[in-house]
Formats: C-alpha cells, sequence, structure tokens
C-alpha cells in the first residue's frame, strides 16, 4: 500500500506552552513521533502539518517532510484534526498529483507509541479488511465508578446506581481511545474529491504505558519517567 503518516503540530498550545517542540528526555517531543513512523518503514511521506517555520524546522530536521505550511483557516484552537488530513491530502493531490490509499494521523502528544505499534496497526488494517483501525488502551478506572455531582454535593443518586461495591475483577473492562494512532483508507472521486470511509472500523489494543497522552505538565512528567525507565 501507497501510505502517507500525517503529524499534526501547530503552534500555540494552551495548555502546556509550545508542547509540540518541548524537550523530553532529549528530544523535541514532536521528533518521537517522527522518527517511530520513519522507523515502521510503513510510509511513503512522513509529513507534519503545522502553522510555525520554527516547528518546520525541528520536523525536518528529524526526518519529516514539511512541502506547506497550514492555512491560516486550520490553525485555530478548534480545529478538527480530520479537517486538517484532509487539507493535506488535498494539496498532495492537486500541487504534486499525489495519491494515497491509507492515511495514518500521528499525534505528537503520544511520544511513546513505538515503530511496531505502527507496524501491528497496519498489520491488523489489512487482516480485517478495514476502513478504519483506531488505537485504544484499557482505562485506567472503571467508568462505573464515575459520577456526575448535584449542587449540592450529594452522593444519594451515585450510591443508587453505583457498582462501586464490587470488586474491580468482576466489573467488565472498559477501553478510551488514547490518541496515539488512527489509520483511515483513502478514497478519491473523479471531481477530486477525498472521503476517508469509516463501515469497517476496528480497534487496535495499546498498553497503558504506551498510551501517555500529554496535555498537561503531570502528563509530561509521567511520560518522561516512563521513558527513563525504559517502558
Amino acid at each position: 500500500m501507497n501510505n502517507i503518516a500525517i503529524i499534526t503540530a501547530r503552534c500555540g498550545s494552551k495548555g502546556l506552552k509550545d508542547k509540540n517542540i518541548l524537550a523530553l528526555a532529549g528530544m523535541p517531543l514532536i521528533a518521537y513521533s517522527i522518527i517511530a513512523a520513519r522507523e515502521s518503514r510503513m510510509f511513503k511521506d512522513v509529513m507534519v502539518s503545522t502553522d510555525s517555520s520554527h516547528y518546520a524546522s525541528i520536523a525536518e530536521k528529524y526526518g519529516a517532510s514539511v512541502p506547506f505550511l497550514r492555512s491560516e483557516e486550520l490553525s485555530g484552537d478548534f480545529v478538527g484534526s480530520w479537517d486538517v488530513v484532509i487539507e493535506v491530502l488535498e494539496k498532495y493531490h492537486t500541487a504534486f498529483d499525489m495519491r494515497f490509499d491509507t492515511v495514518c494521523l500521528l499525534q505528537p502528544t503520544s511520544p511513546l507509541r513505538s515503530a511496531q505499534d505502527i507496524i501491528d496497526g497496519y498489520q491488523e488494517f489489512e487482516e480485517k479488511r478495514a476502513d478504519s483501525v483506531t488505537a485504544v488502551c484499557e482505562m485506567e478506572h472503571s467508568p462505573l465508578w464515575s459520577m456526575t455531582l448535584p449542587k449540592d454535593l450529594s452522593l444519594k443518586e451515585y450510591l443508587k446506581k453505583s457498582k462501586g461495591d464490587l470488586p474491580r475483577q468482576k466489573l467488565p473492562t472498559y477501553y478510551r481511545i488514547n490518541g496515539a494512532l488512527y489509520i483511515r483508507r483513502i478514497e478519491y472521486y473523479s471531481d477530486g474529491s477525498i472521503m476517508l470511509p469509516e463501515t469497517e472500523v476496528f480497534a487496535y489494543i495499546m498498553p497503558r504505558e504506551r498510551s501517555i497522552d500529554i496535555d498537561s505538565t503531570i502528563d509530561f512528567r509521567l511520560a518522561e519517567i516512563l521513558m527513563k525507565e525504559n517502558l
């Protein structure tokens, strides 16, 4: 298959300033996703979509291509990642006459995702003849132990519905999307439009120790500890 990896890395993070290029165990955060993608040898191109020429130069240093910067319209706080992916695919198609069979979205905030995770994700994609494979991991805590609280902080309604008295081993296993890996099939139409079908969709299960999604200083420090312990 002819595959492209797209790593989305705009500047201007509000929660953790410039988190995509913060030094993590000696390298900028974005470098880990670029290196994993390149080491997997699954891609014709490993591309970083960014609105920053500074970010672009860092990405290129670690082996990614940045043939163009992200448009201003898709550089805001509330822009969806898949809108960015579509923009990249359309520009490759119109500007370079390049088409791909699949796209793999890799968020730079998942630095513990390995090249083997990417390889295994694609293996599942092929074996299941999937349109979509998304990485998940087991939840840290069962949602059956969670709640919303009224203004008076009463637990009465929670206790009526709760299964909190059951041991963890007797509760069903719940999973969450971990943000590390999204593989999608690409369809091109004669009018130039692009579709990412999601009829046959499957989960790729990753262990929790490789599923850190960095959004805060605590996440960052935890990732650093896990890396230093070679987990």
